[in-house]
């Protein structure tokens, strides 16, 4: 699966010398799909298309590496607006409830990534309480869409955030 690509200077997987070459190696070699996380400008979001990303991850990593840069909810619309419905977008970091999920949604996400919660509810109950997370964030979620008028995942979009 990995014949051809080379890793062996890949040191650490916060690496600093991956390359736009390196994701063209990667989908060269691999019929999986290759999802780019990191993703947080329209200059990232038009790379990736460039390369030809089959999507992106608007992520900064939870801000483990720079906490004073602009959060994941900030920099969405203009990653989505780049990519311009041609591949998924999704997001990640912050994610905690129902209403951040709807958010995301309306800020144009395709998905979004869960972390935190699930990784609590693991920690504290294992499977059952992964599950248990899930459920109370889906309710949140539900009364949310609710709240806003929304009658259906796809009905949420822009017009029920205000962005500046």
């Amino acid at each position: 699966m990995f014949d051809g690509l080379e890793v062996t200077k890949l040191a650490s997987p916060l690496a600093d010398n991956l390359s736009r070459d390196f994701v063209r190696r990667l989908n060269a070699s691999t019929s999986m799909k290759v999802v780019l996380k990191g993703i947080v400008t329209a200059e990232d979001a038009g790379l990736s298309l460039q390369y030809q990303a089959d999507g992106v991850i608007v992520s900064n990593h939870g801000a483990r590496g720079e906490e004073s840069g602009r959060s994941t909810i900030e920099a969405l619309p203009e990653v989505v607006d780049a990519i311009g419905g041609k591949i998924p977008v999704l997001v990640d970091s912050g994610f905690r409830r129902g209403s951040d999920v709807f958010k995301g949604l309306a800020l144009g996400a395709d998905a979004v990534c869960i972390g935190r919660p699930y990784v609590w509810g693991l920690a504290a109950f294992g499977q059952v309480g992964v599950e248990r997370a899930l459920e109370i964030m889906k309710v949140e979620l539900e009364i949310t869409m609710r709240s806003m008028g929304a009658a259906s995942i796809r009905s949420i979009g822009r017009g029920f955030v205000q962005h500046v």
